[in-house]
Order: structure tokens, then C-alpha cells, then sequence
């Protein structure tokens, strides 16, 4: 294949437009709101992100490499198609339950960071274990995204897929690293129209190419391949229930998802900006669809890619790149390129600056260093944006299982997050006990499961299982589900228990060395007033408190009889001075 200018010319014009944009916004947060609070404004725009660029970042988030080339590739494998494309309707169907169930309790409540509720009511330690899988998400989904940009850009312009990969992720991290939230947002306002553009310009021309039969006959009837809509047959259907459910439940505790929400000017924007995010991930993933469509309904011997085809050379998941590259026009197949990296970066930067802003709040300050300045915590994160960065990057490059990390990853965040999150936003009376209990059984179930991404062999054998070609067992049984249930369950069950056991006077108080259920009041646990800042909350958007306790541990944790204490504590006198 010979080295395209062009397409290079049109890789470096965009990816400076990007830059020039990232910068701007970078100087738009230095002039926004006062200098006591650039760490805030860092990782929630200062919280007045309003409902257009808040719809697009939101939408530019889900709407990544790993989306849009999933999309299509699941569409166009045999034996799967439209049917197993399960990420557009779950993921759209996650950001409407996050703005039913999640929006509002979380930005009406004033927090900054997805694991702020943790450490108020389940302590700093339980923040701190909960920060492990929210960090191996959004570190293995930058880098499985970055690997993906890389081998799409030598696809199509046939440059080095290392350099591909270095530039992209220099750009995504630089303008993170001086604009925070502000440059990702307005950044995604950008990438997701050439997102949109780029693919809708694609499709007409890839459709008309001689070698692609009508998709319309190609959906329904074998031609040269099996029907591209696909099917679900009973053996899979358990298997299909669990993916569905993980993409469905398992999207919502996300930083990047968060991080938009609690940027919300108000709780009610932020429930808007869910569903206008459910709305557009639908529209965009419409031409990833079509053109997985077109790959199955191509005779790729009749074309310059020649024979055998995209699956038969285990090629399956460039589909994507593959068409633009082979059924376009050069000028589209660029522009298209364009737009698939537009998809690629304004997943990575969002999930970089997650990682770092959960790591400066919660674990630098609010665990380490709770008196730090402003200043400090600024240099924390923007350090921590360049080692994230790097490390995502080093990932691409270096590691050759990184999506079945990532996978791994996203389970965990499905299987001990989301249950952990419904516990402390929606039941009372659970504590740190029953959390780290739900953690461990989660954990355990996922792991002996087995993985077949990482050749990891499972320990229970449940129903249905039956080995692939590497001889690896897959699961049928919804075991995934079963592991996220069991670590709901045991919260709730272990919570009570622990609290009826010492509240009781069977276990000595002594014995509550995690200071769950009958400390009077430890510094492990989170101060509302330490949280959050009152001043940037609009008043009528608080959730209802009683107005006497707003600021005492009493109304913020569940367990009220085990944080009475008085209002004259040095702890807290010193907490609200700061």
C-alpha cells in the first residue's frame, strides 16, 4: 500500500483544529470563576455547562472508536449481525435509567466526583477500593481505544501504527492536561460533528460501489454470507441476556458519565443531557451500522482488497476502515478517517481526565491530604493527566490482550460499582462492612468465571459451558448478572447483620474496628461540609433535607444514631474552617 500525503495533510489539519479548540476552551476555564476554585472548574466546568455542549460532550463520551468499529463489525460477522450489536440500544437504554434513577440525587447533592458518596458514608478505605475498578475501566478503555486508532489510521494512510498511536495520544492528553473538562467538552462538540459528517458523507458513496449488493436482499437472504440482521439462537440466549444487562447496568457508574451530570448547571439539566445522550448515541451509531451492513453484502474479490475476505483473514474488526478505504472515493475514505478519530479521541480524553480527577479528589485530597490548596490539587491532577496518559498509551502499544483487559474491566465496574452505587444512593442502612463484603463475593464469582479474552480458564463450571477452539471454557449461564446480585444482596444482608450484632450488644463495640455502626464519629467517614461547597449549589435544587441538620453527618449518612455527636466537635469545627 503507498504512503497517502493526502490523507496525512487531512489527519494533521484536523488533529490541529482539535488542538486549537482544546486550547481555547483551556483559556475560557482560566477565565471562568475565581482562582479558589480551578479545581473544581477543572473537573466540573465550574458546573454551568450548558445543555448543547453538555448533549454533545455526554453523547461524544459513549460514542467512541470502540463504538462506532464495534458496531460495525459486529454487524458484519456471520452468525452474529445486527442482532448481537447490542452497544447503541444499551447503551442508550443506560443513559436513560442514569437520568430517571442517577442524575438528579447525584448533582442535587452537590458532589464532584462519582466516588464521593462512597467515601462519605462507606469511609475513605472503601473510596479507596472502589477507585481500583472505576480506574482499570477507564485506563484499559483509553488504551483498547488508542490500539484501535492506531491500526485504523495505517489502514487507511499506511503510515506506522506506533506513531499513529504516540501523536493521537499526545494531542488527546495536551489539551486535557492545560483545559480539563472544559477542552474535553468543547472539543467533543467538534469531533462529534465530524463524526456524524464524515460517516453520513461515506455511506452513499460505499453503498454505489459495483461490488456491494443491495442491502436490502443481503439483510434477509444469504448471498456472501450469512443475513447481516442476524439471530439470537436458544443456546445464547442466556449469554446475550448477560451482555445486554452489563452494557445496560453496568454504563452507568462511569466517571465520564458522572462527570457530565454533576457539571450539570442544575440536577433537571442533567437528567436532560441523559436523554439527549440516549437520543444521540442512537442517531450516530446508524452509519456504523450501515456500513458493517455494506461489508457483508460486499464480493470483496471484486475489489482491490481482493480475496479472501475481511473475516477470512481475521480482519473482521477493521471493517470499518476496511470499507472506507476500498468502496470510497480517496477524498471520502479521509475524511471518513477523520471522523473515526474524532470517535477515538473524544472517548480517550474523557476517560484520562476521569482517572485523574478521581484520583486528586478522592484519594490525594480527600484521603491524604484533606487540607491541600487549590493549587496543589491542580498540579495533582494535571501530573496525574500526563502519567494516565502515558500509561494508557504505553498499554496500546505494548500489551497484546488490551480489549480483553478492558472487558475484564468493564465487568468489574459492572459487577462491584453499579450494585455498590445502588446501595448508597437507595438503601438505608448499609455500611462499610456489607460493602467490602459485596466487593470480595463479587470479585470472586467474576474471576472464577474464567475469561476467554485473557486465556483465563474459569473455576466454576456452571451450566452450559463448553470449550472454544483454544480449548478455554465460555460461559452460557448469565454469571456476570449472578456476580452482580450476589454482591448487592450480601451488602444489604451483611450491613444489617453487622448492625444488628453490635447494636444488640452481642459484639462488643471494640470490635468495630471499622467504625461502621457504633463510632460516634471517626475521620474515616466524610463530612457533608467537607464534600461539597454550598455556594455551588442552586438552593431549589437540593435534595430535600431537613434544613436544621443540612450540614451535619447526621442528614448525609444513613446511620444517624451512629454519627449524633455534638455540634462544638473540634473534628468538625476544624473540617468547616477549611
Amino acid at each position: 500500500m503507498a504512503f497517502h500525503v493526502e490523507g496525512l495533510v487531512a489527519i494533521i489539519v484536523f488533529y490541529l483544529a482539535i488542538l486549537a479548540v482544546g486550547i481555547w476552551a483551556a483559556w475560557k476555564t482560566k477565565n471562568t470563576g475565581s482562582e479558589g476554585d480551578r479545581s473544581e472548574a477543572i473537573i466540573v466546568g465550574g458546573r454551568d455547562i450548558g445543555l448543547l455542549v453538555g448533549g454533545f460532550t455526554m453523547t461524544a463520551t459513549w460514542v467512541g472508536g470502540g463504538y462506532i468499529n464495534g458496531t460495525a463489525e459486529a454487524v458484519y460477522v456471520p452468525g452474529y449481525g445486527l442482532a448481537w450489536a447490542q452497544a447503541p440500544i444499551g447503551y442508550s437504554l443506560s443513559l436513560v435509567l442514569g437520568g430517571l434513577f442517577f442524575a438528579k440525587p447525584m448533582r442535587s447533592k452537590g458532589y464532584v466526583t462519582m466516588l464521593d458518596p462512597f467515601q462519605q458514608i462507606y469511609g475513605k478505605r472503601m473510596g479507596g477500593l472502589l477507585f481500583i475498578p472505576a480506574l482499570m475501566g477507564e485506563m484499559f478503555w483509553a488504551a483498547a481505544i488508542f490500539s484501535a486508532l492506531g491500526a485504523t489510521i495505517s489502514v487507511i494512510i499506511d503510515i506506522n501504527v506506533n506513531i499513529s498511536v504516540i501523536i493521537s495520544a499526545l494531542i488527546a492528553t495536551m489539551y486535557t492536561l492545560v483545559g480539563g473538562l472544559y477542552s474535553v467538552a468543547y472539543t467533543d462538540v467538534v469531533q462529534l460533528f465530524c463524526i456524524f459528517l464524515g460517516l453520513w458523507i461515506s455511506v452513499p458513496f460505499a453503498m454505489s460501489h459495483p461490488a456491494v449488493t443491495d442491502i436490502g436482499l443481503t439483510a434477509v437472504h444469504p448471498v456472501h454470507q450469512a443475513p447481516w440482521l442476524g439471530s439470537v439462537n436458544s443456546l445464547d440466549v442466556y449469554t446475550w441476556m448477560d451482555n445486554f444487562l452489563l452494557l445496560t447496568l453496568g454504563g452507568i457508574p462511569w466517571q465520564a458519565y458522572f462527570q457530565r451530570v454533576l457539571s450539570s448547571s442544575s440536577a433537571t439539566y442533567a437528567q436532560v443531557l441523559s436523554f439527549l445522550a440516549a437520543f444521540g448515541c442512537l442517531v450516530m451509531a446508524l452509519p456504523a451500522v450501515l456500513i458493517g451492513a455494506i461489508g457483508a453484502s460486499t464480493a470483496w474479490n471484486e475489489t482491490a482488497y481482493g480475496f479472501p475476505d475481511p473475516m477470512t483473514k481475521k480482519e473482521a474488526d477493521m471493517i470499518l476502515p476496511i470499507v472506507l478505504q476500498y468502496l470510497c472515493p480517496v477524498y471520502v475514505s479521509f475524511f471518513g478517517l477523520g471522523a473515526v478519530s474524532a470517535a477515538v479521541m473524544s472517548s480517550a480524553d474523557s476517560s484520562i481526565l476521569s482517572a485523574s480527577s478521581m484520583f486528586a479528589r478522592n484519594i490525594y485530597q480527600l484521603s491524604f491530604r484533606q487540607n491541600a490548596s487549590d493549587r496543589e490539587i491542580v498540579w495533582v491532577m494535571r501530573i496525574t493527566v500526563f502519567l494516565f496518559g502515558a500509561a494508557a498509551t504505553a498499554m496500546a502499544l505494548l500489551a497484546s490482550s488490551v480489549y480483553g483487559l478492558w472487558y475484564l474491566s468493564s465487568d468489574l465496574v459492572y459487577i462491584i460499582i453499579f450494585p455498590q452505587l445502588l446501595c448508597v444512593l437507595f438503601i438505608k442502612g448499609t455500611n462499610t462492612y456489607g460493602a467490602i463484603a459485596g466487593y470480595l463475593f463479587g470479585l470472586v464469582l467474576r474471576i472464577t468465571g474464567g475469561e476467554p479474552y485473557l486465556y483465563l480458564q474459569p473455576l466454576i463450571y456452571y451450566p452450559g459451558c463448553y470449550p472454544d477452539e483454544n480449548n478455554i471454557y465460555t460461559q452460557r449461564f448469565p454469571f456476570k448478572t449472578l456476580a452482580m446480585l450476589t454482591s448487592f444482596f450480601t451488602n444489604i444482608i451483611v450491613s444489617y447483620l453487622a448492625k444488628y450484632l453490635f447494636e444488640s450488644g452481642t459484639l462488643p463495640p471494640k470490635l468495630d474496628f471499622l467504625d461502621a455502626v457504633v463510632a460516634r464519629y471517626s475521620r474515616e467517614h466524610m463530612d457533608k461540609a467537607t464534600l461539597v461547597k454550598s455556594d455551588n449549589i442552586v438552593l431549589n435544587e437540593l435534595a430535600p433535607v431537613n434544613p436544621r441538620h443540612s450540614l451535619t453527618l447526621s442528614s448525609t449518612f444513613t446511620n444517624k444514631e451512629a454519627f449524633n455527636y455534638v455540634d462544638s466537635s473540634p473534628e468538625l469545627s476544624n473540617t468547616e474552617d477549611n
